[in-house]
């Protein structure tokens, strides 16, 4: 046993045996156990309950080697909270990003709605946040999948949140089909895998079996599914709303977000590739564009239109599996979204964010859709599930940017202190000169819900059946095919490929080819081509699909973007290579808003043509070629000749040309080009260091996939 000097000695240990290291006012030292004891630093460690801690590093024992006591109450404080940090993730959506920025509005449309967010030159604060659907928080950034794109408008009459997707349509018509689809695109429930992927029985069993997804199978199997990046994809809310304006006059809306980068996509291979090189790929993109002010920032944009419009169509507006074409509704700009500032902690803000579609603003309404309706219960729900108490609005995140006044009381996690005894009205405590709380709101600025037909059948019965309209499953998937470019077609099939050639059903496989071939017969015969199985007998459509005209506005390639603005190119460097031509090419990329970034095959020390070394920013190892845009190949004979021999440094050209991206190289670069197989004589592969290459850099040659 330990004699009370010994003791006293021990614990004055740190100060006599202590040596002590310096970084601003915190100060290390290192006590007689080797335990580092940090003072300094800003402010002073305490409890929850504000208890100053003296000692951070151990828990209190019966000497330095006997049993933890039961009374250490810092100890147990800190490990209850630790193991209870997480919360439940979302069910579905539960991989995202977000970031906050504002939202302008930049046209006059009072004529359609009263919100104040649409008032011309009002800036509204948001948070925004992309996601995957079907993966888990722990899943790659880059599977095929649709992508979540929610925003959170706090308006100055409260929280506005439009909940959409990057796809303009949706697997199902009715919300009490969500579950299922959820279950059957989720892990297979007796293995627990594949994790973030539709390519399995399960999903396509449910699918096919399912008719009205056929038309949101084809966009998941484009490269919709694919997105370069989260600053450089679409977004829509998917659903038909209601603008309504002082008057009360009502008019169906969708809204869509268009990206000022313009719409691009990756290739299956490539995505695959950086899946393995980047499971954050997208998330670090979206966070590093942010941190370097180049803040991403989308197009508001309305399709506006009728009862009239609506009841002329061959397809049921309130139908979520049906987008309206452009050509037929033009969009028209409203607003722009920019991000410019990303969270200060991402599980407060990121992750503890609630979006509901239920939450709107006087001026917004919504429509019959039944999926849009059943999702006007399921978002309040789940957060009370995932965040554990209905007091979920309370959160800094959540919390609107007004005052908000009810009677309202208690509950989990209540933050909010309301005084006096008024908790229910009416009430008449004013009249005892007691607080009596709020009252509704008899003017016109409060919210009144819309009383506007949305269809013609409207009034009825009570049944649990859909309108006849809701049964074409296949014209509008028909027009999307129509509307792709022949390298957009071929992506697709291969999509179905891959995805199909994972179920291990037959029936499934014959299933989902006969559906297909409603849609277009060439599709399904290059589908069951690639899989190697008979064409089956197409399916019995339960209305007859028709012929609709093409609409170019749902390609990504006929409406691309060729810029280099937020793209970024991958230089590939060695000993020797030219510094002056580097420079020249870094500083072109700035100049047109791009980023560039220096490759070798190590990190450090790497000498250039004049004798200087640099660092870089990757290594061949660790940064393929997959994660740019374009590539440039700066090197010296000496340099090439050295990679010509290194597997990594072929590689990263052969992917390059084989993912249809500008190659510039310095023809001492030649013969690594050659070692790769690179045609140097077809469109995008050029000497040109200069604004060719940065013309070229901007887009993909498409023409070199049918070579």
């Amino acid at each position: 046993m330990m004699g009370w000097k010994q003791v006293l000695l021990l614990a004055l240990s740190f100060v006599v045996l202590a040596s002590s290291a310096h970084n601003d006012n915190v100060t290390i030292h290192f006590r007689h156990g080797g335990d580092p004891q940090q003072h300094g630093g800003e402010g002073n460690l305490t409890t929850d309950q504000g208890v100053l801690i003296s000692d951070n590093q151990n828990s209190l024992k019966a000497g330095t080697r006997g049993p933890t006591l039961l009374e250490d109450f810092v100890l147990r404080e800190k490990i209850f909270n630790f193991d209870h940090e997480r919360i439940p993730e979302r069910i579905v959506h539960a991989r995202g990003s977000g970031a906050h920025g504002y939202f302008e509005a930049t046209e006059d449309i009072s004529h359609l709605s009263r919100a104040h967010v649409f008032k011309k030159g009002m800036k509204t604060p948001v948070f925004a946040r992309f996601s995957n659907v079907a993966g888990g928080s722990g899943s790659v950034d880059t599977p095929r999948d649709v992508r979540g794109f929610a925003v959170k408008f706090y308006t100055n009459e409260g929280n506005w949140d439009l909940v959409g997707n990057n796809m303009p349509v949706f697997f199902i018509q009715d919300a009490i089909k969500f579950p299922d689809l959820i279950h059957a695109v989720k892990m297979e429930a007796d293995r627990g895998y594949p994790q973030a992927a539709t390519a399995h029985d399960t999903f396509w069993d449910w699918a096919t079996l399912m008719p009205e997804s056929t038309h949101m199978q084809l966009w998941a199997m484009s490269d919709r599914g694919l997105p370069r990046s989260l600053r450089m994809m679409e977004g829509f809310g998917i659903h038909t709303f209601q603008l309504v304006n002082e008057s009360g006059d009502a008019h169906f809306v969708k809204f869509h977000w268009k990206p000022k980068l313009g719409v691009q996509s990756t290739l299956w291979d490539e995505t695959t590739k950086i899946q393995g090189a980047d499971n954050d790929y997208h998330r670090k993109d979206l966070f590093e564009a942010i941190e370097s002010g180049m803040y991403p920032e989308w197009q508001l944009g309305i399709q506006v239109f009728d009862k009239e419009f609506a009841d002329a169509q061959p397809y049921d507006v309130l139908d979520s599996t049906k987008l309206i074409p452009e050509e037929d509704v033009p969009v028209k700009f409203i607003g722009r979204m920019v991000l410019n500032r990303n969270p200060d902690n991402f599980f407060a803000e990121t992750e503890q964010v609630a979006f509901c579609p239920s939450h709107v603003v006087p001026g917004i309404d919504f429509s019959d859709d039944p999926l849009l309706q059943g999702r006007l219960f399921s978002y309040l729900d789940t957060q009370k599930s995932r965040l554990g108490t209905s007091n979920f609005h309370q959160l800094p995140i959540n919390h609107p940017k007004v005052p908000v006044r009810n009677f309202q009381r208690d509950g989990m996690m209540q933050m909010s202190i309301p005084k006096g005894r008024a908790n229910y009205e009416p009430n008449s405590l004013y009249e005892a000169d007691e607080p009596t709380g709020p009252r509704a709101c008899p003017f016109a600025s409060a919210f009144r819900t819309s009383d506007e037909v949305t269809g013609p059948r409207q009034r009825g019965p009570k049944l649990r059946a859909r309108d006849e309209r809701f049964a074409d499953h296949y014209s509008q998937a028909r027009q999307y095919w129509k509307s792709l470019t022949e390298s957009e077609q071929n992506h697709t099939v291969g999509g179905f490929v891959f995805e199909l050639s994972q179920v291990s059903l037959p029936h499934v496989l014959k299933r989902a080819v006969a559906n297909l071939r409603n849609v277009d017969e060439s599709l399904a015969r290059r589908v069951a081509q690639g899989l190697g199985i008979e064409l089956p007998e197409k399916s019995k459509a339960l209305r007859e699909p028709v012929d609709l005209p093409a609409s170019p506005a749902l390609s990504i390639q006929r409406n691309a973007k060729q810029t280099i603005e937020g793209r970024v190119i991958g230089i590939l460097i060695n000993e020797g290579s030219d510094k002056e031509k580097i420079e020249h090419l870094k500083n072109m990329i700035r100049e047109h808003n791009g980023v560039s970034a220096l490759i070798a095959p190590r990190a450090h020390g790497i000498k250039l043509s004049d004798g200087s070394k640099v660092d870089v920013d990757g290594i061949l190892a660790g940064m393929p070629s997959v994660v740019f845009d374009a590539v440039a190949v700066v090197l010296s004979e000496e340099g090439t000749d050295k990679l010509v021999k290194e597997l990594t440094a072929v590689q990263w050209v052969q992917d390059a040309y084989a993912h249809l991206k500008a190659i510039s190289y310095t023809k001492e670069s030649q013969g690594l080009l050659e070692k790769a197989g690179v045609d140097m004589n077809v469109r995008g592969i050029s000497t040109d260091l200069g604004a060719e290459f940065i013309k070229n850099a901007g887009t993909r040659f498409w023409e070199r996939e049918l070579l």
